[in-house]
């Protein structure tokens, strides 16, 4: 069986081109969010935040003879759990990173971290879209309400990220949910009707909405300040999951037969 950490739009993809090679895959997730993982009966799916001892636990009872990371590019902590028990348990990791997808010559403002992303973005005295998730909120909430300015988030509609927003104190108002990617114009409908003027993003890729976005910011008059991916130089990285299967089918020999039910 392979694990397959998902969460990405593009898990029902990579699950069901590993299934019709031949393998039983189980899709883990972080939350029970919504998420189409395709219908071959040898796909499976877990929800639920997994620690290194949750991990070793289902590499374990599952039978898992290899781990495909696809999780966000940003999951840095996840990535480099699993890959540590892969290496502890002797199984094949491959992880697979979304390629970059900033349009050249944009007039775009990068930051290395939240923190500065932040500050940047606070320097412009404008009201703030924050696209970036429910997880690094802390120091745009402090430094908006520092500089008396409109802070706006956009969020998955899941419980543990409108709990997030609320613990750090942003008003029902100003909270955005919903499940991306996000089209020009439902970028710009957000940007026009709390008058944003600048836009906080990740750099996640085409799969990500990340051109939508500039595009958006672009049309609308609104800066861009990109969180820059973290430095990640793993051995066993693809951009191109065709490639990333072949060396799964090169190393891993196809479980057979699938189950016939969602027994695993």
């Amino acid at each position: 069986m392979i694990l397959l950490l998902g969460g990405t739009r593009e898990t029902a993809l990579f699950a069901d081109s590993l299934a019709a090679a031949g393998y039983r895959v189980l899709v883990s997730t972080a939350t029970d969010i919504s998420l189409d993982i395709g219908i071959h009966p040898g796909i499976q799916r877990r929800a639920g935040s997994l620690d290194e001892e949750g991990l070793r636990g289902i590499v374990k009872s599952r039978g898992i003879r290899a781990i495909v990371d696809a999780t966000h590019p940003y999951a840095v902590q996840v990535r480099e759990m699993a890959r540590k028990i892969a290496h502890e348990m002797n199984i094949l990791y491959l992880t697979y990173i979304r390629p970059s997808a900033i349009p050249a010559g944009e007039d775009i403002f990068y930051a290395p971290n939240h923190e500065e992303a932040a500050r940047v973005a606070c320097s412009f005295g404008r009201p703030i879209l924050l696209t970036t998730g429910s997880k690094n909120l802390g120091p745009y909430v402090g430094q908006s309400k520092n500089a008396g300015l409109k802070l706006i988030v956009r969020v998955l509609p899941a419980r543990e990220s409108m709990e997030a927003c609320r613990w750090a104190g942003i008003p029902e108002g100003f909270i955005v949910a919903g499940r991306g990617p996000f089209s020009v114009e439902d970028n710009r409908a957000v940007i026009k009707k709390f008058n944003i003027g600048v836009l906080v993003t990740k750099d996640s890729g085409i799969a990500g909405g990340l051109p939508d976005k500039i595009e958006a910011a672009r049309l609308e008059n609104c800066r861009v300040v990109v969180v820059q991916r973290p430095v990640q130089k793993w051995s066993g990285a693809f951009e191109n999951f065709a490639d990333l299967l072949e060396e799964v089918r090169a190393r891993v020999s196809p479980d057979t037969p699938f189950p016939l039910s969602g027994e695993p």
